[in-house]
């Protein structure tokens, strides 16, 4: 059973990350923190259900559309919010993503009603692999290996790329970067974008096994504050590890505790860890 947990624990967790990069790279190169995040997965399980519903498109198949939606709504946030108080003092742009936030949660429960939605036909939906006593529902096993390649081709895209390193520069330096030529204005909405798109992808995953409803994205948004914090914000590789150990404690956590007590473990963990480690496990 425990064996069990621990698998489940480590699937969960890769999801999380991929949801967590977006936000490391957007906290890291802006230090701005968008508290619209969590309300970006759950606009692409909105996505993935609607284009599901209508045109009858399997959420895997629509992953490039809710992607590329996300990329854009990303894209949209900086040109259209964040950057009329990037220079502001940072309370103000705090609420200005979190007035975006609730735009967004009660948007959809205007449109779409507060009811749960599922996609209960997929190509994935009711598969499940049996390794002894360990099972491994398709749906998460294909959402966890594709969000590893995802956190894997973002950070291959960070670090070896020509606009990567243009993101890492801007990060570390707007000025030096500005006298370098590059255009920090482009490489803000990018980030921007980026931190979009990887929410819609972890988004269109999870709407194969996750109820989909206005506040869907809510926790996942809190869970990737916690995980960002933890790996040190802008470090993508440290997203990942603060992914698998947020997965890991939820799991163990509600098997030895009950579920009422696992996030409050979590939120444990992450109050010990900055005690100790104000920088995140991994610095930033």
């Amino acid at each position: 059973m425990v064996a069990q947990v621990i698998t489940s624990g480590l699937l969960m967790g890769f999801i999380y990350a991929l949801v967590a990069v977006g936000l490391t790279l957007t906290w890291g190169v802006l230090d701005i923190i968008n508290f619209a995040h969590g309300e970006y997965l759950m606009l692409s399980m909105y996505t993935a259900f609607w284009l599901y519903s209508l045109l009858h498109l399997d959420p895997l198949i629509s992953l490039p559309i809710a992607a590329f939606t996300l990329y854009i709504i990303g894209y949209l946030t900086y040109k259209l919010v964040v950057k009329k108080v990037i220079n502001a003092p940072a309370l103000v742009a705090l609420l200005a993503t979190f007035g975006l936030s609730l735009f967004f949660r009660n948007t959809a429960q205007f449109l779409f009603s507060p009811n749960s939605r599922f996609i209960n036909e997929s190509i994935v939906v009711d598969k499940k692999i049996e390794l002894g006593t360990i099972i491994i529902g398709m749906p998460k096993l294909v959402a966890s290996i594709g969000s590893i390649i995802m956190v894997f081709v973002i950070y291959y895209f960070i670090e070896k790329t020509r606009t990567g390193k243009a993101i890492k520069a801007t990060a570390q330096d707007k000025a030096t970067a500005q006298l370098m030529g590059i255009n920090t204005e482009k490489i803000y909405a990018l980030t921007f974008g980026i931190s979009g798109a990887a929410a819609g992808i972890a988004g269109a995953f999870m709407s194969t096994f996750y109820s989909i409803y206005p506040e869907s994205g809510l926790m996942y948004g809190l869970l990737a504050f916690v995980i960002v914090a933890l790996g040190g914000f802008g470090n993508i590789m440290g997203a990942l590890y603060g992914g698998l150990i947020i997965g890991l404690t939820e799991a163990l956590g509600g098997y030895f505790l009950g579920t009422q007590f696992k996030y409050a473990i979590v939120f444990l963990i992450y109050l010990i860890v900055i005690q100790f480690k104000p920088k995140g496990l991994f610095g930033w």
